[in-house]
């Protein structure tokens, strides 16, 4: 067997799981440990076996080093807020069996490679195609909220902090009863003054986080602390508080777009056409 078809293999066993992660994340919310576990195991055999096949270590130490680089930046936007952490996983899981890029030449497919790893090749072409799906989801919120009609002024001045901030309450935020609340749904500011429940969240330690809130009226707040959303702990705290009546019956949670979908089509951008943000640099030079 020669190295293109292993390349093709490991493209095909990639894409076939990112497709497996997509249905999993547009159904259920999450995209599970076990399968980026998997992936990430077959990413390393395979590229143990070029590294025999080859007597070249080049292959095994690529896919540890971009599977540790990609973690950490990928660890770091999900850190500000850029997605879950299911979508970290997944970016850490393809750079482990696709370190850099490939051309497959009996398919006669020779993306545009970047001087930087596969990965991020994949990371910038997700963003980049996410924006479209993004716009047009926001904006079908908007009409379905009836935003248009009951905030004329404020889209006259639609750059305007209070537009802004109402456009954002109302279309990518709602109100879910606790009892509804599931693992990775992310919980917007809910103010409170109860010492105990301050303790019973910080003493936790998951993705709620306690604040202390410069309002008058109330001491504290809770939230998610980052994009991968409520934990089983977390859901199961707040409606054990709930039931004690600590907390209300519902809380404002902010709407979550899947975006491994998007993983998926910037995976296969990357495969076959290559790294838009290169395509992008080359031809501004190119008109400049």
């Amino acid at each position: 067997m020669n190295l293109s078809s292993i390349f093709l293999i490991q493209i095909i066993v990639t894409v076939l799981f990112s497709i497996w992660a997509s249905i999993y994340d547009v159904r259920k919310g999450f995209v599970p440990d076990w399968l980026n576990n998997l992936l990430v195991a077959f990413g390393l055999v395979s590229n143990l076996i070029l590294t025999f096949l080859t007597s070249n270590v080049k292959f095994i130490l690529a896919s540890i080093i971009s599977m540790v680089i990609t973690y950490a930046v990928s660890y770091l936007l999900w850190q500000l807020h850029l997605w879950g952490g299911g979508d970290v996983k997944l970016f850490t899981s393809i750079a482990t069996v696709i370190p850099f890029g490939a051309s497959i030449d009996f398919l006669n497919i020779f993306p545009v490679l970047s001087i930087y790893p596969f990965t991020f090749s994949v990371i910038f072409n997700s963003i980049l195609v996410s924006f479209p799906f993004l716009v047009i989801v926001t904006t079908r919120l908007i009409i379905k909220n009836n935003f248009v009609k009951q905030n004329t002024d404020l889209l006259i001045n639609i750059f305007n902090y209070n537009a802004l901030k109402a456009l954002i309450q109302s279309t990518l935020n709602k109100s879910v009863p606790v009892k509804d609340l599931k693992e990775g749904m992310i919980v917007n500011k809910y103010c409170f003054n109860e010492e105990h429940v301050f303790k019973l969240i910080d003493e936790q330690n998951e993705n709620l986080k306690v604040y202390r809130n410069n309002d008058d009226d109330f001491r504290y707040y809770f939230k998610s602390r980052s994009a991968g959303g409520i934990t089983k702990n977390d859901v199961t705290l707040l409606k054990v508080m709930c039931a004690q009546k600590f907390i209300s019956d519902s809380l404002s949670i902010k709407l979550g777009f899947p975006f491994t979908p998007a993983i998926l089509i910037g995976l296969i951008i990357a495969l076959s056409y290559g790294d838009l943000m290169m395509l992008i640099t080359k031809n501004l030079v190119l008109v400049i």
